[in-house]
């Protein structure tokens, strides 16, 4: 909420007076001041914008960030070294051990295009310590021998992303490296939809079954393959259909009892919404949906309710998606 993300950033701000006492917090309220809120074009709250050398224009945006711990470490990555260099074996591990999810990035020199991505890419990832390295006794250690990032999740390596001059940019990367701080699929409820939503990928595919059906393990098993292979670009959330709270992401997706199991993809920034053709569940069907959404050859699916009986008695015809095109065109 607002609040908790007030007191969260009042603590940062306390905080870092002692440590940094050049970076000053403020806080506005946009329903009385309407020409700030014109200015910088806030469009929804809370927004906090970071202003560096006392210049009004452009401010970054610090977006996704709700914890104390990660402003502090956001304006610090803003005004300081992203990443922390490492020398040593030792070093790493002390990372890779230091929290739950730790990022490494090992390079054969750290003057390129690659470890450009890979600063600016930490300064948006305040939630997890990042790390890079040159040293090939290190690079050695861990068995790397290109450019590589590395993402460790309780201490075991559990992505490896060859980096390539060019090929990766700092959203994508932000992108697959958030996507760590979920489960490879997440089951929606009210404590999970907020960490779904500030993982910045606007593709999400939600399966709808009851989890304590005869064929949910197989059916979750498939979906978790399937999840492997969309990491970063399409987030997978289940939704169990036995939960009476999840009803209206049912209502929202207009799912019925008869339709379960059932797959669809949302775009979050359209609100497109999107039924996978087949009715069965295998990891086949799932990629082929995912892939053909991806390659925006998808067909919009437009849920529709039935036909009324009564619908053409009255002087006012009663119109549902089934009889629109029909009766009106």
């Amino acid at each position: 909420t607002s609040q908790n993300l007030s007191e969260e950033f009042a603590e940062a701000a306390q905080q870092l007076k002692k440590e940094a006492p050049r970076i000053q917090f403020g806080k506005i309220d946009v329903t009385h001041q309407h020409d700030l809120r014109k200015e910088f074009n806030i469009r929804e709250f809370p927004t906090v914008k970071f202003f560096v050398d006392g210049s009004r224009e452009d401010p970054i945006d610090c977006k996704g960030v709700r914890q104390a711990s990660a402003f502090i470490t956001w304006v610090k990555r803003r005004t300081g070294p992203s990443t922390v260099l490492i020398n040593s074996t030792d070093q790493a591990e002390a990372i890779i051990h230091a929290d739950d999810l730790a990022v490494i990035g090992f390079f054969k020199e750290l003057d390129n295009d690659s470890v450009e991505v890979f600063c600016e890419t930490a300064r948006d990832v305040p939630e997890m310590p990042f790390g890079m390295t040159a040293s090939k006794d290190v690079c050695a250690h861990y068995g790397i021998h290109r450019n590589t990032l590395v993402v460790f999740k309780k201490e075991k390596p559990v992505h490896k992303e060859v980096l390539e001059d060019g090929r990766q940019n700092k959203l994508d990367l932000t992108r697959l490296i958030k996507t760590f701080t979920l489960d490879l699929v997440t089951e929606y409820n009210l404590e999970t939809s907020v960490k779904i939503f500030d993982v910045p990928v606007e593709n999400h595919i939600l399966l709808f079954t009851p989890t304590n059906s005869e064929t949910f393990h197989v059916i979750y098993e498939n979906y978790k393959s399937a999840a492997a292979e969309f990491r970063g670009q399409i987030t997978f959330v289940l939704v169990n259909t036995n939960e009476t709270k999840n009803g209206r992401v049912f209502e929202y997706f207009r799912i019925r009892e008869a339709d379960v199991p059932a797959v669809r993809i949302l775009n979050l920034t359209s609100d497109a919404k999107y039924k996978m053709p087949a009715d069965e569940v295998t990891v086949e069907n799932l990629r082929d949906f995912c892939q053909t959404y991806l390659n925006g050859k998808a067909k919009l699916h437009l849920p529709s309710e039935e036909i009324p009986e009564d619908w053409d008695k009255m002087p006012v015809k009663v119109l549902v998606g089934k009889n629109f095109n029909r009766i009106v065109f």
